[in-house]
């Protein structure tokens, strides 16, 4: 039995796309990445890089977050908007929060032995901090060598779920945020989650924010107790291509950054890199309306731009979507 999600008319008006991924969500979603072998294909670089760097201290966040089930209530920040926020949060935990957390965390293990340094977490605030500090270590080497890219992916995604809610309407968009996992059967969203669970939830008028995920490539993750909005999970489409490049390989493009440009001097490949940071999810289609070149001539420029890591491009359906990466606003920030 599916977990269902039933909305009113109320429920549809509130519902929303957050901008993109939050940051200790994915943190969250991508340390039960690592410590499962799944899609190897996808993640299996990242894996193997990320475990390399990080510390066998982040073995404690391992604990509290382990590959299925419920994350340690204290650490659940999937409302702050940056990294230093979450952080600041988690440090600021009081006492008997802790305690509380971690007694319902205790119920949810199902009779599996608790960590025994876990035992402290509610009295030491050193233990807290380092935590915290771990949880920042695990952030610097997880997330952060590929934040560029992840930036880029969630912004071509957003252009292509902002494109079909506009034209194709509300409908639309649910159907087609994870159809293997979320299926929409108006008025109720049914979601296959990894836990297995079942049951009804009745948003009361409060809508849904819909939060892509880069990591959550799978299942969603749902938290319909947040404040002051009830969020759901969906995975940022990556049809044309792998989520990440080894943090080598990133490297290695940055630096061949000039060689790069010196095909991009000409006038029209500028206009070109201009119109689809300012359109972005235009299709090539649009592109070439709004440069004035035809559409084989901005396909053309397209692809070298997309070759240079300039821009992004996404499909849906039988459409390209183009947008710029982080790459390609710097170059025309500081050209400006």
């Amino acid at each position: 039995m599916p977990l269902r999600i039933h909305f009113t008319a109320a429920d549809l008006a509130r519902t929303r796309l957050a901008e993109g991924p939050r940051p200790m969500l994915e943190l969250d979603i991508a340390l039960r990445l690592l410590q499962e072998g799944s899609h190897p294909i996808r993640f299996g670089a990242w894996r193997g890089e990320s475990l390399r760097r990080l510390s066998p201290r982040v073995r404690r966040l391992f604990d509290l977050i382990p590959p299925t089930g419920w994350t340690a209530g204290f650490l659940d920040h999937a409302t702050a908007g940056t990294m230093d926020e979450a952080l600041e949060r988690i440090r600021a935990t009081p006492a008997a929060r802790i305690r509380k957390d971690m007694e319902s965390w205790a119920g949810q293990r199902r009779r599996r032995a608790m960590p025994p340094w876990t035992q402290s977490l509610g009295s030491d605030r050193r233990l807290l901090a380092a935590l915290a500090d771990t949880a920042a270590h695990a952030h610097q080497h997880v997330i952060a060598p590929y934040q560029r890219r992840i930036d880029a992916l969630s912004r071509a995604d957003q252009a292509l779920r902002t494109r079909q809610a506009t034209r194709e309407g509300l409908d639309a968009l649910l159907a087609g945020l994870n159809p293997r996992h979320i299926r929409w059967k108006p008025p109720v969203l049914e979601l296959t989650m990894a836990s297995g669970a079942a049951g009804d939830i009745h948003l009361a008028g409060r809508g849904l924010l819909l939060i892509p995920s880069v990591f959550g490539a799978v299942y969603p993750a749902l938290d319909e107790t947040a404040d002051p909005q009830p969020w759901l999970t969906y995975p940022v489409a990556l049809r044309d291509a792998d989520p990440f490049l080894r943090p080598t390989d990133t490297a290695r493009a940055l630096s061949a950054v000039p060689d790069s440009l010196a095909a991009l001097l000409g006038h029209t490949r500028a206009v070109v890199l201009w119109t689809i940071a300012h359109h972005p999810g235009c299709t090539t289609t649009e592109l070439a309306r709004h440069a004035g070149i035809s559409p084989a001539s901005a396909s053309q420029h397209a692809t070298v731009l997309r070759t240079a890591g300039l821009s992004h491009t996404t499909r849906h359906h039988n459409t390209a979507l183009h947008t710029a990466t982080s790459a390609g606003c710097d170059l025309l920030d500081n050209a400006a």
